[in-house]
């Protein structure tokens, strides 16, 4: 943990106020592999408050901790005139006590086709690429996947937030469409002997914002099993506070199912985001 607190304090020194561009809570956060969206899940939700005069830059840091493995995020994303969003993003998976540490760099883009996710009578509607490109192949080959190197993740999204729909607070609902030959988000390479086509995944979000500082939510993401291994769908309960544009917090609890053989992996997900422009 030592190594997001000091990530964290120079995050929280270097931010400046965030732009007037969007309602608080509508932008979204930053998700795993470093896109705006939801914990697991991209949304169409482009990262930070940026109006269409405006550019916004984000940061996260995030820690998933389960039962046998550790995951570390550090990631960077920036939207330009609220129509297209970059993103890099570093994985740091550990396997527990094997002294086993996987890197992964993810490399993002998203373009806002249509809507606004709170103005427009239909969801707004965004497309994106994320393509992921791992340091360490060992175990990728050790598991049996197809290819060891790099893979290309595209997807698309459709969000949208209705103002007082249930009991008088905030409804945000999301769902994305991922076609991918990932095994574990890229981490143990793409495709294996049971497929190595693309396939189409599900991912899903809804949530309820108590007030503009308060939400709570839940998510769900299918995964394809490549490697024959039994990978499971992810999913989480989570909880976010939003003390301002410039930061939030979101603690939930992730069930990753079965990873790498190894069953019930799940536990704390912690992350931090913060607007640095």
């Amino acid at each position: 943990m030592s190594y997001y607190l000091g990530f964290i304090f120079a995050l929280c020194s270097s931010l400046v106020s965030a732009q007037d561009g969007k309602l608080i809570g509508t932008a979204g956060l930053v998700q795993l592999e470093g896109s705006g969206g939801g914990g697991i899940v991209p949304w169409a939700t482009l990262a930070g408050y940026d109006s269409r005069d405006q550019i916004s830059v984000s940061a996260v840091a995030t820690q998933v901790d389960v039962d046998d493995y550790r995951l570390n995020v550090l990631g960077i994303s920036a939207s330009f005139y609220d129509r297209v969003e970059v993103s890099v993003a570093q994985h740091r998976f550990d396997l527990k006590g094997a002294g086993v540490d996987i890197k992964q760099n993810i490399y993002g883009v998203k373009y806002r086709v249509y809507g606004d996710v709170v103005y427009s009578d239909w969801p707004q509607i965004s497309v994106g690429a994320q393509h992921k490109v791992l340091e360490d192949e060992g175990i990728a080959s050790a598991v049996g996947a197809d290819k060891t190197g790099s893979g290309t993740d595209f997807y698309i999204a459709a969000t949208k937030v209705h103002l007082g729909a249930i009991a008088g607070y905030n409804a945000v609902w999301n769902l994305t469409a991922r076609a991918t030959k990932a095994n574990e988000m890229g981490l143990l390479g793409y495709g294996g002997i049971k497929n190595d086509n693309y396939e189409v995944m599900l991912e899903a979000s809804a949530g309820i914002l108590f007030s503009r500082h308060f939400a709570v939510g839940v998510e769900y993401r299918q995964k394809p099993d490549n490697l024959g291994l039994g990978e499971d769908d992810w999913k989480d309960l989570f909880v976010t506070y939003i003390p301002s544009k410039d930061f939030s917090i979101t603690l939930a609890w992730a069930d990753l199912g079965k990873i790498a053989g190894a069953d019930g992996q799940d536990g704390l997900y912690l992350s931090f985001n913060g607007q640095l422009w």
